[in-house]
């Protein structure tokens, strides 16, 4: 019995001996080389594109479990279209609501580090018009191994369906998929 305690007190002496494991180091997206694309096919015939506006964020780098998470915001009122009443319909409450709903968020679950480099999928939450609801992105592949998303963007594809956030207008020629593709970079790390 005796024996057993002195085990379970060495093995708490040197559980607290041992240093605390460093925190997830964050590293922010590069908003200026970064972008966010929404396509939705119209009259089941053709697609209406734009682009939205800044994309910011974090990844949250842990190095001791070789894991990333990331959290992103989406600027809904500075989506670019082709057309002025295009982006002023897609801002409007009937689709994106950017003056009530001016960002969407994704926060991703932890995922291997590996899949920057090999792609596969990150799943995670979407908030847009205020519903959250589960969601999964496609990365890509990268087009150049190991360069840590500082000098080649991770790409990533996923897709919304409008219904699931409250869209339910123009059903008879407006798909209910809507299309997102994602170029993100990171901020070069500071010195020091």
């Amino acid at each position: 019995m005796r024996l057993r305690r002195a085990w379970a007190s060495l093995v708490v002496v040197l559980a607290a001996s041992l240093p605390a494991p460093a925190p997830a180091e964050p590293v922010a997206l590069d908003p200026r080389r970064s972008s966010a694309e929404f396509e939705v096919r119209a009259m089941w015939m053709f697609d209406v594109g734009g682009r939205f506006g800044a994309v910011t964020g974090e990844v949250d780098v842990d190095h001791a479990a070789r894991s990333l998470r990331v959290r992103a915001r989406i600027d809904v009122r500075g989506v670019s279209m082709r057309r002025a009443s295009y982006e002023e319909w897609v801002k409007s409450s009937e689709f994106f609501d950017a003056a009530a709903h001016p960002t969407i968020e994704f926060e991703s679950e932890p995922f291997p580090m590996a899949t920057l480099d090999l792609g596969g999928d990150i799943v995670g939450r979407l908030s847009l018009r205020g519903v959250t609801r589960p969601m999964s992105l496609r990365l890509r592949p990268s087009q150049c191994p190991g360069s840590a998303a500082l000098t080649c963007p991770v790409m990533a594809d996923g897709f919304v369906l409008r219904s699931d956030f409250g869209m339910r207008t123009r059903r008879a020629t407006l798909a209910d998929k809507v299309r997102l593709h994602l170029s993100v970079l990171a901020v070069a790390a500071k010195p020091g």
